[in-house]
């Protein structure tokens, strides 16, 4: 046999060699089938907002499941801490009330100057601590919003958040333009690098100036450091780096002023991180949380491995289809579902497009090709799943916050029927 021949049979079996590894390995990738029905408690959710007659998304809020994670941060928190509740994270006035009493707390964290208003006029005895520095215009607003003989003191219910020393002097000419006094609590860069004062000469100069100034009082510090447990280090080494920087601003604030800081709001800690302060001496004297106690998606972490996800989107299915269908290339949805059995049908829901991750029925995903929608979101799963015209599907938030207020009011869930609805706050006020 002549060389070429061998040549080109050496050559076919390379290929054909190639070619069935390549299959092979396809083969091996195929998607397997995934999905099946609601499982009970799912079941009985859908009941439960038929019979309460809903019929568009909704936000919805398990109550037993709210109040078992109300139950397990206080026994974490126990007596080491004052805990004071993020509002952003659960932005609905009774919803605040149910934890500020289930957690015997009336200590708030909020971010948002119409979320204070409406804070103060409901909760007049609320501690309120501001989680972020705001404008000195939202302050003036604050301040214009209030009753004539509000039953809120602002002067000490109330501690601005000021990170520098240039807004400090904005809002110490708002204290003297309306001749109220002001409580200042200091933001840190405890080594997060998302804002806060990190010089200890800035620091001082703050300190001296709020001392100087009969309108203003130094009422403590907030070290946010939940970015921990985002980080792919040791948590506890950057927890003790952090409090270290922590402590070290403490020391240079009582040098400052010559005495102490006991009795002052030293804040630390979110619901990534709450836990890590179970154990252990440190430098702050109470934890802020608040999403973990509604556990959305991106808070599915090994420190809150003991709450529960007790908040779910709803909302009904518009259209079931057995197959899956592209726009402009006929024949795509075939393939696709060929290749993956989860894109086998098609089903199109009220709204979409959220900041959220189906739950139930499982199985369920976005299709990659069809593009998303806020009005009608097709979402794709296999012959496993028995969705018709007219169910629900639920969806958990990846946060609550900002996707707490998309839907009006919240339908309260508990012992199996819709018992309340909750609205949320305003964004205006």
């Amino acid at each position: 046999m002549s060389g070429k021949p061998q040549s080109s049979l050496r050559r076919k079996l390379l290929l054909g060699g190639l070619a069935m590894g390549t299959v092979g390995a396809a083969l091996i990738a195929k998607p397997s089938k995934q999905g099946k029905n609601h499982e009970p408690y799912y079941q009985q959710l859908s009941g439960a907002l038929d019979r309460a007659q809903l019929s568009q998304p909704t936000m919805v809020i398990d109550k037993s499941i709210l109040n078992e994670n109300i139950a397990s941060l206080t026994s974490h928190i126990g007596n080491r801490f004052d805990f004071r509740i993020v509002a952003k994270s659960l932005p609905s006035l009774p919803l605040l009330e149910m934890v500020m009493l289930g957690a015997n707390t009336n200590r708030l964290m909020l971010f948002h100057q119409p979320f204070l208003t409406q804070v103060a006029r409901k909760f007049p005895h609320a501690d309120v601590l501001m989680g972020k520095p705001l404008p000195v215009q939202a302050a003036q607003n604050f301040y214009s919003s209030l009753d004539s003989q509000p039953a809120f003191n602002s002067s000490t219910q109330l501690q601005w958040l000021i990170d520098s020393l240039p807004r400090l002097k904005q809002y110490q000419a708002l204290a003297e333009s309306l001749n109220t006094p002001m409580q200042i609590n200091i933001e840190l860069d405890v080594g997060l690098h998302r804002g806060g004062v990190q010089q200890d000469q800035e620091l001082a100069d703050m300190l001296k100036l709020i001392e100087a100034d009969p309108r203003l009082r130094f009422s403590g510090f907030m070290g946010y450091e939940p970015h921990i447990a985002k980080l792919p280090f040791d948590k506890i080494k950057l927890r003790d780096k952090a409090m270290g920087v922590y402590a070290g601003k403490i020391a240079v604030a009582e040098q400052v002023l010559g005495r102490s800081l006991e009795g002052l709001t030293l804040n630390a800690g979110g619901s990534p991180t709450y836990r890590l302060y179970n154990e252990g001496n440190f430098p702050h004297n109470e934890l802020a949380a608040g999403s973990c106690l509604v556990k959305p998606t991106d808070f599915d972490s090994p420190e809150l491995v003991d709450h529960r996800p007790a908040a779910f989107i709803a909302t009904p299915v518009l259209k079931s289809l057995q197959t899956t269908e592209l726009p402009g290339i006929d024949g795509l949805g075939k393939l696709m579902s060929f290749w993956n059995p989860n894109r086998q049908q098609s089903f199109f829901t009220y709204g979409g497009y959220w900041k959220a991750k189906p739950e139930s029925p499982s199985g369920l995903s976005v299709n990659p090709l069809y593009g998303r929608s806020t009005n009608q979101e097709m979402l794709n799963g296999s012959d496993n799943v028995q969705l018709q015209q007219d169910d629900w599907v639920f969806l958990r938030p990846t946060q609550s916050e900002s996707v707490f207020l998309q839907f009006g009011d919240i339908a309260v869930y508990d012992q199996g029927e819709i018992v309340d609805r909750w609205p949320v706050l305003s964004a205006n006020a």
